[in-house]
């Protein structure tokens, strides 16, 4: 198949509230998609259960497609997309873009104003798609990941829907 025809965007994406059936499926593309900081299945489990996050899963045909998780601080309207992932094989695909729009719905919901992310400096792609998703870099966190890595810093200023007149 040419590499044009697979990154063609999928249309049946599905993005859900993850459960605890996920925790596997969610272990292995932690360790697919990540080489350091990687989420546990403890992680997980109890991030499955706080009320200060939202696990959301993304499936194609009833498949783990990716995660992201969106953390919440009490008294406070920025959100923060904590981590977020895709498996290489499914990238260029629209996994991504439908996450993060979630994710951006998941924080409107909770009263959020703003949704923020730390990404490695050195991963492109990533960064490519916060920009076209109208994230604006605001700053840089020095050796933060576990292999020293340096992180960009964006945030997004959600939309917040005006009451109408009538």
């Amino acid at each position: 198949m040419p590499a044009a025809a697979a990154r063609q965007p999928t249309l049946d994406i599905r993005v859900r509230p993850g459960e605890a059936a996920d925790i596997g499926a969610l272990v292995d593309l932690e360790n697919e998609a990540f080489t350091t900081d990687r989420l546990t299945r403890r992680a997980f489990r109890r991030f499955l259960g706080s009320p200060t996050a939202t696990l959301l899963v993304a499936e194609q045909e009833g498949r783990l497609a990716g995660y992201a998780l969106v953390l919440f601080r009490p008294n406070s309207s920025i959100a923060r997309l904590y981590s977020i992932a895709v498996p290489p094989l499914l990238e260029g695909r629209g996994v991504g873009p439908a996450l993060i729009a979630a994710s951006e719905e998941a924080a409107l919901e909770r009263g959020s104003t703003h949704l923020q992310l730390e990404v490695n400096e050195t991963n492109a792609r990533a960064i490519a798609r916060y920009r076209k998703s109208g994230y604006e870099l605001f700053g840089r966190h020095l050796d933060y990941y576990d292999d020293h890595g340096n992180a960009l810093r964006f945030e997004k200023r959600l939309a917040v829907a005006q009451p109408t007149s009538r």
